[in-house]
């Protein structure tokens, strides 16, 4: 943890009129919030046309007073700051343009598994939901051990997904809508301090943070965005699960809805979402695993068939076909942190596959390997 980064990060969004997706937009352009910060004279030419007077927004002493002030408590709580110069900040989350400047993390997962699932429904769920949750897990664990199950930590199908997940010795990771310095709802204390020995807890909001209403809103995009799939579970036709479905999709990533009856209120947002083709079916563990290409296959056997067909493949060409022969086609997303190479370079690896006729890119970022 780079303290200074750590304290430009969390003041950064702080500052009026720039937000999340401002200050994300500053930090890709200039490399770091503390470059931001220390050279705002340099800001115009890395970013034509930006407002000039955001200059002199940025000599705002309250407000690094406050994130100096945040960084006495994460040092003295033992809470690991993530920015986005981290190698351990969620990869698959950086890639959002309102991806947040710093997170504030507890516990032990690695938020760059190789398989990350989150699960989201109703606070309300009933016994259906919670035997989905539980099932789903149980199988899943047997299919693809090394998933990460994120969730909110809510009332429902939250936290029976988090329970299940511990249940079956998976890591589980809860996002919070307030600071680290509490647990909401207190009913779920327990669980928490569970996850934090098989998983965590992730939160982008500062110490002294209440639970409004609009910071779980804000809470969902993480829970997408860090996710290579969302499953909602149960949703009425309206709700935080939906929102998140939305913005899954939104993020290019995979979402599924488990089916209910017509009849049930509990069930009318994941019929919809898969009636308006905004989530696919699921109904089980395998079917998860078969659509999302999670094959339990090794990269030794498509080394050796890879090595033969595509001979003059740079090495780093190699490994991109390696992964799309042993997972089937997949997001760019997923192969840059399967692969481990920046996604820039990435790009422009898929790039020259597609121009030597051996990859296929499909609609919504996904990749097909050709032969």
């Amino acid at each position: 943890m780079n303290d200074e980064e750590c304290i430009y990060s969390i003041a950064l969004p702080l500052i009026p009129g720039i937000g999340h997706i401002g200050a994300k937009r500053l930090v890709d352009a200039m490399g770091s919030a503390t470059k931001v910060f220390k050279a705002p004279q340099d800001l115009a030419e890395q970013l034509p046309g930006i407002n000039p007077g955001i200059a002199k927004t940025l000599d705002c002493p309250d407000i690094l007073a406050r994130a100096e002030h945040e960084l006495e408590f994460i040092k003295k709580n033992r809470i690991n700051c993530l920015t986005l110069q981290d190698e351990a900040y969620p990869s698959r989350l950086r890639e959002c343009e309102d991806a947040p400047l710093a997170l504030f993390f507890k516990g032990n997962a690695d938020l760059n598994r190789l398989h990350i699932i989150c699960m989201v429904g109703t606070r309300r769920a009933t016994d259906y939901g919670k035997q989905f949750c539980a099932d789903f897990l149980h199988d899943l664990k047997s299919l693809c051990p090394d998933v990460l199950v994120i969730s909110g930590l809510a009332y429902g199908i939250d936290i029976h997904a988090h329970r299940a997940a511990l249940g079956n010795q998976l890591s589980t990771v809860g996002v919070l809508a307030h600071g680290l310095d509490r647990i909401y709802p207190s009913a779920h204390r327990k669980t928490a301090v569970d996850m934090l020995n098989e998983g965590g807890l992730l939160t982008e909001f500062s110490s002294g943070t209440t639970p409004d209403r609009y910071n779980f809103v804000s809470r969902n995009r993480i829970v997408a965005g860090m996710s290579d799939a969302t499953i909602v579970v149960e949703s009425a036709d309206k709700g935080g699960s939906l929102i998140t479905a939305d913005l899954a999709n939104g993020y290019h990533r995979d979402c599924f809805a488990v089916p209910g009856r017509v009849s049930d209120n509990t069930s009318k947002g994941c019929n919809e979402l898969i009636r308006d083709n905004k989530a696919a079916l699921i109904q089980s563990a395998d079917d998860f695993v078969k659509a999302m290409g999670w094959v339990d296959q090794t990269l030794k056997q498509a080394e050796e068939v890879q090595g033969e067909l595509f001979p003059n493949l740079t090495e780093e060409e190699q490994k991109i076909v390696k992964i799309l022969s042993a997972q089937g086609d997949l997001h760019i997303n997923t192969l840059v942190v399967k692969a481990d190479i920046p996604v820039n370079r990435t790009s422009a690896l898929l790039f020259q596959l597609e121009m030597k006729g051996i990859v296929k890119a499909l609609v919504g970022g996904v990749y097909h390997l050709l032969r």
